[in-house]
Order: C-alpha cells, then sequence, then structure tokens
C-alpha cells in the first residue's frame, strides 16, 4: 500500500514538471520567442538574412543613405553619406548588433514574412524613406563644425524631423574595427545626444514658465530686477549679474530675467511648476523612430524653491534637445504637440507603399491665446532681447536663448526657435556643450543658417 502511494506521488511530481514545462514552452513561445529570434546579437536571425538582401533607406529629397552589397556570400551594408546619419540610421554588425533605425525598423527592412531557410532565393526587404532633407542635413552638420552638441530641426505642424545632428560622432562602416577605441572614448560617440543627450535646458525653458504665468493669472505682474533671486542659502544670479530694475513680464522675458522666472516659479509654487512641465510632455514618455530619453524633473518631492529653479530651466530638470524643439514647436502650432517621427514612409522594392506616417497630436500642451501670449514674447526676445542676432531679412523669426549652467564650469549655450511666425514651417533647436559663451552669442547664428537655409 505504500509503495502504491510513493509510485502515485512520484507520478503526481512528474505529472507536475511535464505541465510546468509544457506551460513555459507555450509561454516562451507566445510572449518571448519573437524578441530572442529578433535580437540583434542572435546569430541564427543572420544566418536566415543571408536569403534577404536588406532593403534601402533614403532621405526626404531620394539621396541614398544605407544599402547592402552582395559579394558572393557576404552581406555588405554601406553607408554613402557615412558619419552624417550615424546617430539616426544607427549601424548593422555581425559582431556588434545593430542600433537605431536599423534595428528599430528591423522587421521592415528585412520584409518580415519573406524568409525561408527551405529557400536559396534572395528576396528584397522593404525600404525605408525618411522625412530628413539630406540638403538640409549636411548643412546643419557643417553648422556644428566639429563641436559636441546636437542640432534638431522640425517641422511644428506635423512632427515631421527635416534634419537631426549629434557630435561626436561614429564611422558606421568600419563599426568593428573602431569599436575598442570608441568605448574607451571619454567623450562617448555611441551618445545620440539630439535624442538621448539629457541637459539643463537654461533659459529655453522660459516658454514653459511662461505657459504657466498664462495659465495661473499672473500676466500683469511687474517687478524691480536688482540682479539676483535669494531663498534660504540659495541665490540665482542674472546672467554675468546683470541687473534690469523696473520690468513687465513681456521685457523680463526678451532680456531672460532669472530674477523674474525665479520668482514667478516660486510664487506658482512646486506643484503648479510640476503640473505645467507635464502639460508639455516632461516626466513622460512617448514612442519615437529611435530610442529617446525621457525629459524629467528628477527631484523626489520638489519643494517651491525647487521649482524656482526649474522655472530657469535649471536645478533638477533636464530635457533631450529633440523635446526643446518640441516645445518650442506647440507654440508654434497653437498649443498642440505633435508627435515627433523619422520614418515618412516603408515601400516594397518596387516602390508600393506598404506603411505610412500620418502626423498626430501628441499633447494638447495650451490653449491657442496662452499660445500667442508666449509667441509674442518669443518675437520680442529676436526683435529686441538677446536673441537678436537670429533676426533674417523679410522673416519674422520667434525665439528663446538659453545659458545653462551644468556640473562643469562652462556653460551649454542655447537657442530655439521657428519661422515664419506667420505660418511656421520649421523650428530649430541648438544646443553647444560646454560653450562657454551664452546661447545668443554661440547658438543663435547656427540656428538663424538654418532657419534661412531651409526657407530661402
Amino acid at each position: 500500500m505504500r509503495t502504491n502511494k510513493r509510485i502515485i506521488r512520484v507520478l503526481i511530481a512528474i505529472s507536475l514538471l511535464f505541465l510546468a514545462l509544457v506551460t513555459y514552452l507555450l509561454w516562451f513561445n507566445m510572449f518571448r520567442a519573437k524578441d530572442v529570434y529578433t535580437n540583434s546579437y542572435n546569430k541564427r536571425q543572420w544566418e536566415s538574412e543571408q536569403q534577404v538582401q536588406r532593403g534601402e533607406i533614403y532621405s526626404q529629397d531620394g539621396v541614398l543613405l544605407a544599402e547592402t552589397e552582395i559579394d558572393g556570400d557576404a552581406r555588405i551594408r554601406k553607408y554613402p553619406k557615412g558619419r552624417l546619419y550615424s546617430h539616426i540610421i544607427g549601424y548593422c554588425s555581425q559582431v556588434y548588433g545593430k542600433t537605431q533605425l536599423e534595428m528599430s525598423h528591423d522587421d521592415d527592412l528585412i520584409g518580415k514574412g519573406t524568409i525561408s531557410l527551405t529557400l536559396n532565393e534572395i528576396k528584397h526587404g522593404n525600404n525605408l524613406n525618411l522625412t530628413i532633407n539630406d540638403e538640409l542635413q549636411e548643412y546643419a552638420y557643417e553648422q556644428l563644425d566639429g563641436r559636441d552638441g546636437a542640432i534638431v530641426a522640425m517641422e511644428p505642424t506635423t512632427g515631421q524631423i527635416l534634419a537631426m545632428v549629434s557630435l561626436p560622432d561614429f564611422n558606421p562602416e568600419t563599426i568593428e574595427k573602431d569599436w575598442p577605441s570608441m568605448m574607451e572614448d571619454e567623450n562617448s560617440p555611441f551618445l545620440a545626444r539630439a535624442t538621448q543627450g539629457l541637459y539643463p535646458p537654461g533659459s529655453t525653458y522660459k516658454i514653459v514658465t511662461a505657459a504657466g504665468v498664462y495659465d495661473n493669472g499672473m500676466t500683469t505682474e511687474t517687478f524691480d530686477d536688482e540682479g539676483l533671486f535669494k531663498k534660504d542659502d540659495v541665490t540665482v544670479y542674472n546672467y554675468n549679474k546683470e541687473s534690469f530694475g523696473k520690468l513687465d513680464i513681456k521685457t523680463a522675458f526678451e532680456v531672460s530675467s532669472n530674477y523674474v522666472f525665479c520668482t514667478l516659479g516660486y510664487e506658482m509654487g512646486a506643484d503648479a511648476v510640476k503640473a505645467e512641465a507635464e502639460k508639455f510632455g516632461v516626466n513622460k514618455s512617448f514612442e519615437f523612430d529611435i530610442p529617446v530619453s525621457q525629459s524629467q524633473i528628477q527631484y523626489k518631492k520638489m519643494t517651491d524653491l525647487d521649482g524656482a529653479l526649474v522655472s530657469i530651466g535649471q536645478g533638477g530638470l533636464v530635457m533631450t534637445p529633440l523635446h526643446v524643439a518640441m516645445m518650442a514647436s506647440a507654440v508654434a502650432n497653437n498649443g498642440k504637440m505633435m508627435k515627433p517621427y523619422l520614418v515618412e514612409t516603408v515601400t516594397t522594392e518596387n516602390g508600393t507603399v506598404i506603411g505610412q506616417t500620418k502626423p498626430s497630436v501628441l499633447y494638447d500642451s495650451i490653449g491657442t491665446a496662452c499660445a500667442d501670449y508666449i509667441e509674442d514674447m518669443m518675437i520680442g526676445v529676436v526683435e529686441d532681447g538677446t536673441g537678436t542676432g537670429a533676426q533674417i531679412s523679410g522673416i519674422t523669426v520667434a525665439g528663446k536663448t538659453g545659458t545653462a549652467e551644468n556640473e562643469t564650469d562652462k556653460d551649454h549655450a542655447w537657442f530655439v526657435g521657428y519661422a515664419p511666425v506667420e505660418n511656421p514651417t520649421i523650428c530649430v533647436a541648438v544646443v553647444l556643450e560646454n560653450a562657454a559663451t551664452s546661447g545668443g552669442k554661440s547658438a543663435v547664428p547656427i540656428a538663424k543658417n538654418i532657419i534661412r537655409k531651409f526657407l530661402k
């Protein structure tokens, strides 16, 4: 009798183990198999892809940016523009995997569903057609002139990315040879600064604070600016410790008074400052064609004094250059922040469109009246304030400069602006890392040149 009970227990245990194994295999096939197969380091996937000629990638103006050459059994990925698109397209390596568009749109590029291990014929993957204007991309790259930083140009009304440059960069064709030296490079050439670099936005963020001023009914306040904001043990000076005397909010925005905007943020309070930030997508993630870092306020519990620092784009606030461009674009687009995108269409080898991105609203950040209020001040920055260097004959430009303190003793230089104000078709954000000058001196001329190049 005891023997029978033992046998039954053993059989039950074996049955339970078998059931657990079957359950795991079912779960794995349903939820994990695709992830494992599509992992860019999976050698079996690379073997499967030998039967596919990976699709091409083109700019909006039809310039070839990536293609695959077949040399016997070898598939060689070529990038005719070299470094220019390294942080957009990424690389495709059997040793180090795939990144950026090569990874995120891998299914499209290999023509998902066309791979068969039993066939010897080579099939052609699908092509990506980007929103990037190649001529503008090259021009933006030239404007950085080797300096570390990023430029993002986008269409405010659609979210299309027109140009996106990050430096330092890398050559995707020589990734395997260059890998050891790049991994040791303290400048992080693999970091796509436009989308993954997190910087204090400095005074460009006064755009969001101005929205809070409007939303909280504070637009009529006036101030006597003596050059510094001081609360408890925190002292914040205006740039170059300049004092401006009697100011209304519009003039304070134009001259970029830290005293006024710290005071406004402090008066609004931490909760209101955070709420306004989140209207513009801070502390929120969004989908994009390539990996993007989340802009965020890094305080666990923000005080009113913390809110004062955030209100001038300092303290615990960090943003990506892409998000700064989106922030200004929302003002240009009557308060609606559009979802950004890089891939306009996916087409088959013969040109049939099988996928198309349609513009969509990401956030209704502010109302039209609030957007008009901020835009008027941004025009004032370019016409009479810290951004006069962005003036373009015959074109009305709206913008905001920024000079952001960081962990080094060299400030980041910022500018974000759009044009023409009457019907905005381009918004440009520029950040120069550790420029040690103001945004008005170093970032403004770059943005001006890019806007003028695009419009003329």
